[in-house]
């Protein structure tokens, strides 16, 4: 360390935890305006090394524990960085130097116990061949212990059979993979080495070639009897039966001679025989006339098969003669592809020889020369003519009667039936002591009867002529009655009368329609002239707006309109809590007037700011004070009539939401964290019905108190709804956060409510991760060209899959498909009210939906120590359950299981499962998923 001549740095020997360290101290805090520097020695950078990381520890004493004696002192101070092509001396320019960071303490000590204090800034990009650190006191009481200078690198390693070199680690960069021996990808395997020295978020993967199969990090062939079909096998597989063996680094085990395997057979499957002819055919005349009953057995042979179908083929044969039947036979229920060993043919001739032949099919039947089939020769013999079943009116007159019949069965085509038609009049029954029919004998079953009386009815029966020994039986006796003389004349009476009623319908509907619309117009002008029939004058209330304090043509106006100013007096600041854009931020308390002293923070303007600062720091103020909502931070009021400006909100005990939950995985459940999620939505459709949009909603940005109430704050960003037709906000200048915005808003600055539905999407990713970075450690551009080529955040560790559907949802490409925010809290209410649906889980990658060190497939030996590798993980509280249960060496860790894991006193499910896949991680993939599964 080198200090510039009239610097205050000195070299202190300190005690920390019994520890002696050498530290460079500084606490001059009486004297306004220090500016002291500490600048370190020439440090060489690597080529190709453009990212460090400096990590500092330091401990800072308490401005308070100093009785007020100085306003001026700090609890901070900076770290600056200056690149040279060459160790320049002690030549010292601060106009060499640019700033890196403020870098403010965690924890202050009050008293003799030491605080240290440990903070990592990243430096970046670095080009030349080293540079110097220097650290700036500004009048802080602060020692420095140590100043870390490291660079990461991701170690060359082998993943999912694609080989990758080490990479240095100074920003995530993609790195492309080969494919070990004998395994190939579709396309190059590419994966990202990120700039915490981890393989993330691999693409691609190498998959063995056939005849070759995954042995750890290689492809090994197939031994003599095995084989492997495809690249998409996984494993080799033992020749199926019927099979040949194989050689070594087979791809398909040859049938053995008589067996074969179907087109559609797998080449997994075994080779198969023929099956022989079915057994047992038999036949039976069923009781209905002219049908037959087929049936037979299973063959004896399968050939170890079980899609067996049959099919039935009918011939009729003549002194050695056979012709096809023909489609006038049935089958029923046809005559292939049968799976049952019956079938029945209907329509058929008595008296003719029919042949059918019963054929067994199965997936190899093609290959055989010789057809499996059965055999069988029948006949139907009958003696007695067929009867007739029905008698049908076809049509009728006053004078006449169209009849037709039809037979129990077809008479064959070689035979022509003649029938007997017998028919009296009804009204003929007990005039006579004989009944007397009139006869006729016809050739066809169809008949014109005439020379009848009008309106009378008549009782008529057939029957089928046949021999003198067995004629052929009578039909049942059936009525029919002719028209009456009249009913000509009345049909043509009822076609007028209807035609009239007809046209009368239609006059009265045109009377109906005309006297509605003369009435709706005497309505709308009693309306005074309004045309909507849906207009209600509630819709000329205004709705209450977001007003832009920019609209202002003073925005002092703004500033004296929407905010509160408070008495100076009033606010006591009590301890620094973060460093602003303006300046620090502090924890206080305030005690207005009938009111109970209350905890607030206190954002300060740093001293010599310019009227421009001044109202753009004022502004925010000026946005916060028009919001009034239980999910909206609540602004208290402003100090601007006094030397140090400050704006003053409710005080948030958890601080920042993504901060809250690093840690806690597991320690909250889904329940808890959709409850959390729906305060959110509420604020944000509050911000929406007031027509304003938020540009900038992250996790960071939404504060968490002592209830676990979120609340949404930072509307630097944000912006009112112009009033055109798809409510937008164009900006031409700024800062847009890349991984929380919307692809519409990032192209073209186009701002909508739909675009904070998207960031609310991530923002529900950030919670269910359990305050994981979005998109992890891949640079804005490689963002949006993912955005842009479809990728979206797959589901986080125990995610409901309700949730990460809505996250899909908020996600669409097309901001018009994006729920609504009333709809997103209608929704998590739905889901608060049935706890019961947040137990289904979303589908869950560890390999690329959690980001851990070790997770990427890394060889554990990158880990020297548990302690090490627990820390990675973010995991250390654990350190002494893992030494008190004898786990010291990452050999014993590799062999864990999940009930060790248990017993060793992890009890929280999401720590059980990040420690888990750690582990997971660092074993074979192939042979872990199955076993380390949770």
């Amino acid at each position: 360390m080198e200090r510039l001549s009239d610097c205050l740095w000195e070299i202190v020997q300190t005690v920390v935890n019994g520890t002696l360290f050498y530290s460079y101290s500084v606490c001059n805090i009486d004297s306004p305006e220090q500016d002291n520097w500490l600048r370190t020695t020439f440090i060489q950078r690597r080529p190709g090394i453009s990212r460090v990381s400096v990590e500092l520890r330091f401990v800072v004493r308490d401005c308070n524990t100093f009785d007020g004696a100085s306003v001026a002192c700090k609890e901070t101070f900076n770290l600056y960085i200056s690149e040279a092509d060459a160790d320049v001396g002690t030549n010292f320019r601060k106009g060499q130097f640019r700033k890196v960071a403020t870098i403010a303490s965690d924890e202050v000590t009050h008293g003799r116990v030491l605080k240290v204090n440990a903070e990592t800034r990243t430096v970046e990009p670095l080009s030349r061949r080293g540079f110097y650190l220097a650290f700036q006191d500004m009048g802080a009481c602060v020692a420095l212990l140590s100043a870390r200078v490291y660079y990461k690198t991701c170690p060359s390693t082998v993943q999912s059979l694609a080989a990758f070199p080490e990479t240095v680690a100074d920003a995530l960069k993609e790195v492309e993979g080969v494919c070990v021996e004998n395994a190939i990808s579709p396309a190059t395997p590419r994966n990202y080495c990120s700039a915490d020295g981890e393989w993330v978020v691999p693409v691609g993967q190498c998959q063995c070639l056939a005849g070759y199969e995954s042995t750890g990090d290689s492809c090994q062939a197939c031994k003599p009897g095995y084989f492997k079909p495809s690249i998409q096998s996984k494993f080799c597989q033992v020749c199926p039966d019927n099979t040949k063996p194989s050689e070594a680094g087979a791809t398909e085990c040859q049938c053995e001679e008589g067996f074969y395997r179907s087109p559609s057979d797998p080449p997994t499957s075994p080779c198969s025989a023929p099956p022989s002819a079915p057994c047992d055919l038999s036949s039976s005349a069923l009781s209905a006339e002219g049908r037959l009953q087929l049936s037979w057995s299973p063959p004896l042979v399968t050939g170890g098969r079980s899609d067996l179908t049959y099919s039935v083929v009918c011939e009729h044969c003549n002194g050695g003669q056979c012709v096809p039947c023909g489609d006038k036979i049935r089958f029923e229920p046809g005559p292939a592809g049968l799976q049952d060993t019956l079938v029945v043919v209907t329509d058929l001739d008595a008296h003719l020889n029919y042949t059918f032949t019963v054929e067994a099919h199965s997936g190899v039947s093609q290959f055989s020369t010789e057809k499996a089939a059965a055999s069988l020769t029948t006949a139907l013999d009958y003696t007695d003519p067929p009867k007739v079943t029905f008698i049908h009116l076809d049509d009728r007159s006053a004078t006449s009667l169209a009849l037709s019949w039809t037979l129990s069965r077809r008479p064959p085509a070689h035979i022509n039936h003649r029938y007997e038609l017998m028919y009296r009049r009804k009204d003929d029954d007990g005039e006579r002591d004989v009944t007397t029919y009139t006869v006729l004998i016809l050739e066809k079953n169809s008949v014109q009867i005439a020379d009848l009386t009008p309106d009378t009815t008549y009782i008529v029966r057939v029957q089928v002529l046949g021999s003198e020994v067995n004629p052929g039986s009578h039909s049942v006796e059936h009525e029919f009655q002719t028209s009456p003389l009249a009913e000509s004349q009345i049909q043509n009476k009822s076609t007028l009368v209807m035609g009239a009623v007809f046209g009368i319908m239609v006059i009265l509907l045109v009377v109906v329609a005309v006297l509605l619309l003369r009435r709706r117009k005497m309505n709308l002008r009693g309306r005074g002239g309004a045309e909507d029939p849906y207009f209600s004058p509630d819709q000329l209330k205004p709705l209450k707006t977001y007003v832009d304090p920019h609209m202002y043509e003073d925005p002092n106006i703004a500033i004296q309109k929407f905010v509160t100013e408070i008495d100076p007096s009033a606010i006591s600041k009590q301890k620094v809590i973060g460093v602003g854009e303006f300046g620090e931020v502090f924890r206080g308390v305030m005690k207005a007037r009938g009111r109970a002293e209350v905890d607030v923070a206190i954002k300060t303007l740093k001293p010599g700011y310019s009227e421009k600062q001044r109202l753009d720091f004022l502004s925010e103020a000026s946005i916060m004070g028009q919001f009034s909502h239980p999910n909206i931070i609540r602004l208290e009021g402003v100090v601007t009539k006094f030397k140090h400006i400050m704006i003053v909100t409710e005080y948030m005990d958890n601080g920042a939401l993504d901060t809250y939950l690093k840690g806690r995985d597991g320690e909250i459940p889904p329940y808890q964290l959709v409850g959390m999620l729906r305060g959110i939505a509420a604020g944000m459709q509050y911000l929406s019905d007031m027509s304003y949009v938020h540009r900038d909603l992250a996790a960071r940005n939404i504060l968490v108190n002592s209830n676990l109430e979120c609340k949404v704050s930072d509307f630097g960003l944000s912006r009112v709804l112009e009033d055109d037709d798809e409510g937008t906000y164009t900006t031409r200048g700024g800062k847009i956060p890349i991984r929380w915005t919307a692809p519409e808003a990032i192209a073209y600055r186009k701002f909508t409510s739909a675009s904070d539905a998207w960031s609310f999407g991530i923002v529900m990713w950030e919670v269910m991760a359990f305050g994981e970075r979005p998109y992890w450690d891949m640079s804005n551009h490689e963002v949006m060209k993912a955005i842009n080529e479809a990728f979206r955040l797959p589901a986080p560790m125990d995610c409901p899959s309700a949730i990460y559907q809505l996250m899909l949802q908020c996600w669409q490409h097309d901001r018009s498909k994006r729920p609504r925010f009333l709809d997103i809290v209608n929704f998590l209410d739905k889901l608060l009210r049935s706890p019961e649906s947040l137990k289904t889980i979303a589908d869950f990658d560890p390999r690329v939906s959690i980001r851990l060190p070790s997770t990427s497939g890394c060889d554990g030996t990158v880990f020297r120590t548990v302690p090490e590798w627990l820390e990675s993980i973010r995991m250390s509280q654990y350190s002494e359950s893992f030494a008190r249960a004898g786990i010291t060496s990452m050999e014993q860790v590799l062999g864990l299981r999940h009930e060790d894991i248990r017993n060793i006193g992890v009890r929280l499910p999401g720590h059980l499962k990040r420690i888990a896949y750690s582990i997971l991680g660092l074993k074979d993939e192939t042979s872990s998923l199955s076993v380390f599964a949770v």
